[in-house]
């Protein structure tokens, strides 16, 4: 693994007086709206009927959880088991077990409609689960990307693949003065092994180190010094973030982009004590707390 010293310290730099200066785009604002796969509130999460009303709203960055499958594709899923979200033939049991050619005849957007009648659409039956590529084929020329490496212990090659595809749409940033690209696209993981072999990839990349709801506030600041050394940021429970892990944070040059925020109590609360963005099913609901 490279050693990065003041490669990265230059690299979280530019993205603190990015995230401080209101400059990035999207909303326009000092926060970042992070699209919760996709606006998963409003439409069947991680489809393309999700993303499109997510960047409809306004976000800075559309999120997506990568799953591999038995030939080795990189889809976009956030579950490693298809029961919850697909319908149709072949459509349950783990993801890694199945083809991509299988899991192309997988319906994600009926179940939306049957747990979310107030929302429903007729075109949300149909959808299909996207690829990576496919997303960034899409979306690659209008839109941020905040992807998750998701059960990468089950699914050796995820990080090489990742690196591959985001190489393939020009998407990866190989200098830390390349703004173009620095922060087009964001690597979060909860496997810190997951986000150290994608370092070891492209020294670029900006990474975020996920922490699970179990882990105590006291645990995530013990981490904070060697996260440091090689992540831009941290990804916490909401109910974790206080004005002191803020603090530190920021100390160690470390933004904080706590998950998953829908009610807008919580959301002026994480605004007042100074988050860098979050992640929301609602985007609609935190850009206009944020535009009041």
């Amino acid at each position: 693994m490279p050693v990065l010293g003041t490669t990265l310290r230059a690299l979280q730099g530019l993205a603190m007086v990015a995230v401080l200066a209101g400059c990035w785009e999207g909303a326009g604002l000092d926060m970042l709206i992070i699209g919760h796969r996709g606006a998963s509130g409003h439409a069947p999460e991680h489809t393309f009927a999700s993303w499109d009303i997510a960047l409809e709203m306004g976000v800075d960055y559309l999120e997506q959880d990568l799953q591999m499958t038995a030939d080795g594709q990189l889809i976009v899923l956030h579950d490693d088991t298809l029961d919850r979200t697909a319908r149709g033939p072949n459509c349950t049991g783990p993801v890694i077990t199945r083809t991509l050619a299988e899991l192309a005849e997988c319906d994600v957007g009926a179940w939306f409609n049957e747990a979310r009648r107030d929302r429903a659409r007729p075109e949300f039956v149909g959808q299909r689960i996207p690829t990576l590529d496919a997303v960034l084929t899409r979306y690659g020329g209008r839109a941020r990307f905040y992807i998750e490496t998701k059960n990468p212990e089950i699914a050796p090659g995820m990080e090489e693949a990742l690196v591959t595809l985001l190489d393939q749409h020009g998407l990866l940033p190989w200098n830390d003065e390349d703004e173009e690209e620095i922060d087009r696209v964001f690597v979060q993981s909860f496997s810190t092994a997951s986000l150290l072999r994608v370092r070891s990839l492209n020294e670029f990349l900006p990474l975020v180190q996920l922490f699970a709801r179990a882990e105590t506030p006291a645990a995530i600041l013990a981490r904070l010094d060697s996260l440091a050394e090689f992540a831009l940021g941290i990804g916490p429970h909401y109910s974790d973030v206080d004005p002191n892990l803020i603090a530190a944070a920021h100390e160690r040059g470390l933004v904080v982009h706590p998950y998953t925020v829908n009610a807008p109590a919580e959301m002026r609360r994480l605004i007042d004590i100074g988050v860098d963005g979050m992640f929301t099913d609602y985007p609609d609901v935190l850009a206009a707390i944020l535009r009041r």
